[in-house]
């Protein structure tokens, strides 16, 4: 028997941001923990960086993260960006249950097939990638990340959530956070260079 996995198909056309989500495994509440997140927004720093791309807004929710970045270059590799994001931390994630020796270690253990056991803090598959082309679809996406604890009821208002980037855009870049990603936010003609 084959699983059905849904599969995304990740493509870009320059000029296009890209808005994505991936999920906990069976969409646990497992970034609860700030060391956690802390770790979470590290992965995404380094591979920012690694696959030259721009962070222009975020959000970590207790069962779920989105993004919406930016590609500095005109190849735009999302797949192995967040690869490169969820492999190295789902490995530092699963060294810090085994070295307490934390129960919640064997419920990410999940059967690959016969005798084979993974490790699984993510959701299986590419997640989801939404490709935007406008300056109207960009900030409506940037809405919509930040209200995300709101509508959830995690806080009244965007800037009280901690994990997003809703207080560097209140602050207008003003405010940033150590523990957070670096956030470079977009220049509106970003659209009409490409």
């Amino acid at each position: 028997m084959t699983k059905n996995r849904k599969q995304i198909r990740h493509y870009h056309e320059p000029g296009d941001c890209h808005e994505l989500t991936f999920s906990c495994y069976q969409n646990k509440a497992l970034l609860t923990n700030d060391v956690w997140n802390q770790l979470l927004c590290q992965s995404l720093d380094r591979a920012l960086v690694r696959y030259e791309l721009g962070l222009i807004a975020f959000v970590i929710m207790p069962d779920h993260v989105h993004l919406l970045v930016y590609p500095k270059q005109q190849e735009c590799q999302i797949d192995r960006y967040l690869f490169a994001v969820k492999r190295p931390f789902s490995y530092r994630i699963k060294e810090l249950l085994m070295q307490a020796e934390d129960p919640l270690l064997d419920e990410l253990m999940v059967r690959d097939r016969p005798g084979s056991t993974v490790f699984r803090f993510w959701q299986e598959g590419a997640g989801y990638d939404r490709n935007l082309s406008s300056q109207k679809v960009v900030e409506a996406s940037i809405d919509y990340i930040h209200l995300n604890p709101v509508k959830k009821k995690l806080v009244e208002q965007s800037r009280d959530w901690k994990w997003s980037s809703a207080r560097w855009y209140e602050s207008e870049g003003q405010i940033v956070d150590s523990d957070l990603p670096v956030i470079s936010g977009l220049s509106w003609d970003f659209f009409e260079a490409s």
